[in-house]
């Protein structure tokens, strides 16, 4: 049903990934984005708050020297913006070197700005009064000042960037924890289905086998790639669909409802296919006239809308605590991706259980 826009959607995200992985050495970067406003208003609010602190220490209490806060102010919020005005021009430039290297010359040319603004201080403050002092007293300590304070921001960096990694590292390998998981009942109905199916009709067989493997190497695949094209999970929907059809046979009925472009719209894979094989192992499989498995999917504004509802049986199926694990991985692994803006929640009412799941439009 979706064979040709999979396949062409496997292509156009193969295509996607490649420029990802191309993408990453350079977003990976200790210097964090200094063009950015939040950035930019974190180093204004820093350092003014320790211009203030110094003035605090160096004046009386109840004499506040208002003058030096204002002129350190000036002189301390032009030297920060201008270094961070030219640190986020040539950032592109240092990501290409290696870290101790890049360290270094953006490390001297903050003392370079350091060195001309307090020569430019010193000549246009000259005879203030308190605020100067003669000779090269002010600038070796200006100096001073920025050695350590540049290299305490970059030391924080540094380790900031360190922890973001791993906590990528431990968030991509949790996501591929929970991807990965393929239930072994329905291994093993699959593998007597194809038992059964090899002397009887060889070629149906075949396409049990092919199906499978697709769902297998589905739930190997590298989970750093990213959410794929709806059109991708749905055809692993189709090919599990087909699996247990032959196990069922016409006690499984599956009615789709799918209301959106599914080359535009993009999910991570296996997660639509085992809310399905929770509607079909603990819904119908139960039943003994079977029923049928409704599966609507559609927009609301910028979020996607999927809603899987079957009949269940009136006594409590004997697998149902693998049927809430099942979801709570799921749901673990949305949270781990979109964060609060995914939402996964059932509901049982009048026989038919509801999984309706909410997650944001990638842009």
């Amino acid at each position: 049903m979706w064979d040709t826009k999979v396949e062409q959607a496997n292509i156009k995200n193969m295509t996607e990934n490649k420029e990802t992985a191309a993408e990453t050495p350079e977003t990976d970067f200790f210097l964090p984005d200094l063009c950015q406003a939040q950035s930019i208003l974190f180093l204004v609010l820093v350092s003014e708050l320790l211009v203030f602190v110094q003035i605090l220490f160096t004046s009386r209490f109840f004499d506040f020297d208002w003058l030096a806060l204002g002129l350190a102010s000036l002189f301390i919020q032009w030297l920060v913006l201008s270094s961070a005005a030219l640190l986020c021009n040539i950032r592109p430039w240092l990501m290409r070197m290696s870290v101790l290297k890049a360290t270094g010359i953006a490390y001297g040319l903050i003392l370079l700005l350091t060195f001309l603004f307090s020569l430019v201080a010193e000549m246009v403050l000259e005879g203030v009064g308190p605020v100067t002092e003669p000779g090269w007293g002010r600038v070796v300590r200006n100096l001073l000042i920025a050695m350590i304070m540049t290299g305490i921001a970059f030391r924080y960096f540094f380790l900031s960037h360190q922890f973001r990694s791993k906590e990528q590292a431990e968030l991509t390998s949790r996501i591929q924890a929970l991807q990965s998981r393929i239930r072994p009942h329905f291994l093993f109905n699959s593998m007597n289905i194809i038992a059964s199916l090899i002397s009887i009709d060889p070629d149906l067989a075949e396409e049990v086998v092919e199906d499978l493997s697709s769902l297998f190497r589905a739930s190997l695949n590298d989970s750093t790639s990213g959410p794929v094209p709806l059109a991708q999970e749905l055809d692993l929907c189709e090919k599990y669909v087909h699996i247990e059809s032959l196990r069922l046979d016409d006690r499984l009925v599956v009615q789709w409802n799918v209301n959106v472009d599914t080359d535009a719209i993009r999910i991570p894979l296996l997660t639509l296919q085992p809310l399905l094989e929770n509607s079909i192992y603990h819904g119908i499989q139960p039943l003994p006239g079977g029923g049928t498995v409704t599966v609507s999917i559609e927009l609301a504004g910028q979020q996607v809308q999927i809603e899987i509802i079957n009949p269940m049986p009136d006594t409590p199926y004997e697998h149902e605590q693998g049927n809430r694990m099942a979801i709570e991985n799921i749901r673990n692994r949305m949270t781990a991706i979109y964060g609060p803006n995914a939402l996964l929640t059932t509901e049982m009412s009048e026989g038919l259980f509801s999984t309706r799941l909410i997650y944001p439009v990638e842009n």
